[in-house]
């Protein structure tokens, strides 16, 4: 059931093959494990996929393919669940990050305001930089382990669903 349910959403592989920006990694795209979908490369994959959710760089698909071709896991999955964070959601995600990484090194809230410029940046990141980087290293690890025993979890419920609607 659950490998079902993830299926319908992956894209499709000749897609990422032909993706401009994994051509970098050639002849590593046709390990025939990096598109197998069970238990193990699906939970590999959605850690790798959530934690690069969480991380504020550009490139997060390109980082997250090149993270889950060593590791062996689903590969379009891993990069589907980058785009958590899109045009859409990025803002309260790394606004919370923000939260967390300033609750942990105990500084209240700063008052900040934003102005497109590369000034605006270079001074932001002696002022909130540190709070957001560290806010948003450990969201993105807690999602990655949510995501890695979650989804064990979650397939193991659906086989054994499976295995009881078999006796019946």
């Amino acid at each position: 059931m659950a490998k079902k349910i993830i299926q319908r959403f992956l894209p499709d592989h000749d897609k990422i093959k032909n993706n401009k920006s994994l051509k970098i990694f050639g002849s590593l795209l046709h390990d025939a494990n990096l598109w197998h979908l069970n238990r193990r490369s699906a939970r590999g994959a959605f850690a790798i996929g959530l934690f690069f959710a969480f991380i504020p760089v550009p490139f997060q698909m390109l980082l997250a393919a090149a993270l889950a071709i060593p590791f062996r896991v689903n590969l379009p999955l891993s990069i589907a669940l980058v785009w958590i964070t899109n045009p859409l959601t990025m803002t309260p995600i790394f606004y919370g990050s923000y939260l967390v990484g300033a609750t942990v090194l105990g500084q209240h809230g700063q008052d900040f305001s934003f102005a497109p410029t590369v000034q605006w940046l270079i001074d932001s990141l002696s002022t909130i930089g540190p709070a957001f980087i560290l806010g948003s290293l450990i969201c993105a690890s807690v999602a990655a382990l949510i995501g890695y025993f979650g989804i064990d979890v979650l397939w193991q419920t659906s086989v054994r669903r499976a295995w009881k609607k078999r006796h019946k």
